[in-house]
C-alpha cells in the first residue's frame, strides 16, 4: 500500500530585487532563506528574476551563464541553504551559450544547483529578449514532486496540468506582477490549484526594479484554491504546510482531474 509522505512546510519569498546587482540579491535571497529556516520551512521559492532583477536594461545586458551560478557568486545562498536544510527555487535572467532564458535556479541543502526550467511562455517584450523553453520540469523535495513554473506560465490551464498529469502535488511559480494585475493574478493561480487538486506556491516581485515596479501577491493555495497564506506588498513569507494526504482526498471527492476527457471530439454548428 502507498504511504503519502509527511506534510512539507513550504514558504513564497517577497523582496525587491535591485536591478543587476546579483550580489545584492544573493544577499536577500540568502536573508529570506534564514528567516525561513527558522520557521521550520523545507522548501522556499523566490520571485521571477529575482536574482538578477526584472528589468528590460538588465535583460539587454550581459548575462550569468548556469555555470556562473553554480560557482562562488551563489555562495551565500548556497550557505544558508545548507544551514538551514531549506531547498530555494530562485530565478534569473541566463545566458545559455546563444539562447537567453528566464529560468528557475534551484539550490539545495547539499549543495547541489542547477537551472533545470526555462519559461515556456515569453509575455509581451520579454519575447525581444529571450528564448521560450522547450520543456517541463519537476523537483522533488522530502518525497514530494513539485512541478517549476515562471509568471505567465501560470496563465495556461495545460501548463499545471501537465504537471499533475506527470505526479506532481504542488505547482510553484517564480512571478512578478506589474501595477493592475492584481485580479487576474489571484484569480490564475487559485484556479490552477482547484481544477487540478493540487497546491499552488507563486513568490511575487514588489517594490521598485530599474525602470519598473511591481505588486507582490505571493501567497500558498490549497487543493481547492483557498488562500492558506497571503502577503500583499511587504517583504516577507507566505508559509503553510503542504499535505499529500489532503492532495489524495481533494481528488477523490472533486475529481476534474481524473474525469477530464482528452478530447471533445468534433464541434458541430448549426
Amino acid at each position: 500500500m502507498d504511504v503519502d509522505p509527511p506534510v512539507l512546510r513550504v514558504a513564497a519569498g517577497q523582496a525587491a530585487a535591485v536591478a543587476g546587482d546579483l550580489a545584492a540579491n544573493v544577499t536577500t535571497a540568502a536573508r529570506l532563506t534564514e528567516l525561513a529556516g527558522s520557521q521550520d520551512v523545507r522548501l522556499l521559492v523566490l520571485p521571477e528574476a529575482f536574482l538578477t532583477g526584472y528589468d528590460a536594461a538588465v535583460f539587454a545586458g550581459p548575462l550569468p551563464t548556469a555555470a556562473d551560478l553554480a560557482g562562488p557568486v551563489l555562495g551565500p545562498l548556497r550557505a544558508a541553504a545548507a544551514a538551514t536544510g531549506t531547498t530555494v527555487v530562485a530565478s534569473a535572467a541566463l545566458e545559455r551559450g546563444g539562447r537567453r532564458t528566464l529560468s528557475s535556479v534551484v539550490v539545495r541543502p547539499d549543495g547541489g544547483t542547477d537551472a533545470p526550467y526555462d519559461k515556456q511562455h515569453l509575455d509581451g517584450a520579454e519575447n525581444d529578449h529571450f528564448a521560450p523553453g522547450d520543456h517541463g520540469a519537476s523537483i522533488t523535495v522530502d518525497g514530494h514532486e513539485l512541478g517549476l513554473s515562471i509568471c505567465y506560465d501560470g496563465c495556461f490551464p495545460e501548463h499545471a496540468r501537465a504537471a499533475a498529469d506527470d505526479g506532481a502535488v504542488g505547482y510553484l511559480s517564480s512571478m512578478a506582477y506589474f501595477p493592475g494585475g492584481a485580479h487576474r493574478r489571484d484569480l490564475y493561480y487559485a484556479a490552477r490549484a482547484l481544477e487540478n487538486g493540487f497546491y499552488v506556491v507563486v513568490a511575487g516581485l514588489t517594490g521598485s526594479c530599474g525602470a519598473s515596479s511591481f505588486i507582490g501577491g505571493s501567497a500558498v493555495y490549497d487543493p481547492e484554491g483557498r488562500p492558506l497564506a497571503r502577503l500583499a506588498e511587504e517583504e516577507g513569507l507566505a508559509v503553510a504546510d503542504l499535505d499529500p494526504a489532503l492532495v489524495t482526498a481533494t481528488r477523490a471527492r472533486h475529481r476534474m482531474h481524473h474525469d477530464h476527457r482528452p478530447t471533445l471530439g468534433p464541434r458541430l454548428r448549426r
